[in-house]
């Protein structure tokens, strides 16, 4: 798949962000999209958006991923329209930020849920029907903090490695059938990620989604299994955590948290943690 005109692709989390920028890029190469996520007003804004910048053929899914049900829902509304997904970008994901403790406990959950458990419903059910067909691929959005653990992004980190470990696997395991699977993994990104909590991302030190989304699309082009879309040096960063002992880059990871002030941050609707 080196070229994007004329496939089908299923972007998750295409609300807003750096789903919003997938989709955006993807109509601009040609694709047909089928755009998913919780929130219908917002979705339905997009694909308006969508369609009349770029004229392109847009269907929007409402779909909470991170329910029980949710993913076969979705497969069971593709089948009924009778839709093929040639592309998925499993980009939908959420996480806590701050001290482990001092969110509460459904907040890791379903981060867990939505980054691990619908990625991977997805990729079967979807990347089943490609492989059997004999063409597709999968396009899963993980990070750069997939590589080393992150005290105060504890959960977070802990499911982009799973997205990390997966993607690769998959990678191989359809080596010669048609699908390709990369793992995207950008850095820090200016998107809405910490709304909702105390935290903040500093302007100077972020990518554009749409720069994210370009970048991305085209080292798929390429034939990448991991690619790097954010800014030069990240990619740099990723080796030294596979040098380095886990504990010092653990420690380091949570020293550069700490000088963010995400020890101290918390969800808006739940008090500051203790000062330790």
């Amino acid at each position: 798949m080196t070229r994007y005109t004329g496939i089908t692709a299923l972007v998750t989390g295409a609300s807003k962000g750096l789903g919003t920028a997938y989709a955006r890029e993807l109509a601009r190469r040609g694709a047909r999209l089928v755009l998913v996520a919780r929130s219908g007003d917002a979705l339905r804004r997009v694909a308006d958006s969508v369609r009349e910048e770029y004229g392109a053929e847009v269907t929007t899914e409402v779909a909470d991923l991170a329910a029980s049900d949710g993913v076969s829902r979705l497969v069971a509304a593709l089948d009924r329209r009778n839709i093929a997904v040639d592309l998925l970008v499993n980009n939908a994901g959420a996480g806590a930020v701050g001290p482990f403790l001092g969110s509460p406990q459904d907040r890791h959950i379903d981060s867990v849920e939505l980054n691990i458990v619908a990625l991977t419903r997805l990729s079967h059910a979807l990347g089943g029907k490609m492989v059997a067909r004999g063409s597709g691929g999968i396009i899963n959005v993980a990070s750069t903090a997939a590589f080393q653990a992150m005290p105060y992004q504890a959960t977070y980190a802990a499911t982009k490695a799973y997205v990390l470990s997966f993607t690769e696997a998959l990678a191989e395991e359809f080596r010669g059938s048609g699908v390709r699977v990369m793992a995207a993994h950008p850095g820090a990104t200016a998107t809405s990620f910490f709304e909702g909590t105390t935290a903040a991302l500093k302007p100077a030190f972020t990518d554009r989604p749409e720069t994210v989304a370009a970048r991305t699309l085209d080292a798929f082009a390429r034939g990448a299994v991991n690619a790097y879309p954010g800014r030069t040096g990240l990619r740099a960063i990723t080796w030294a955590t596979r040098i380095l002992p886990r504990t010092t880059t653990t420690r380091v990871s949570g020293r550069l948290n700490r000088a963010l002030g995400l020890d101290q941050a918390h969800d808006i609707s739940t008090p500051a943690p203790e000062p330790s």
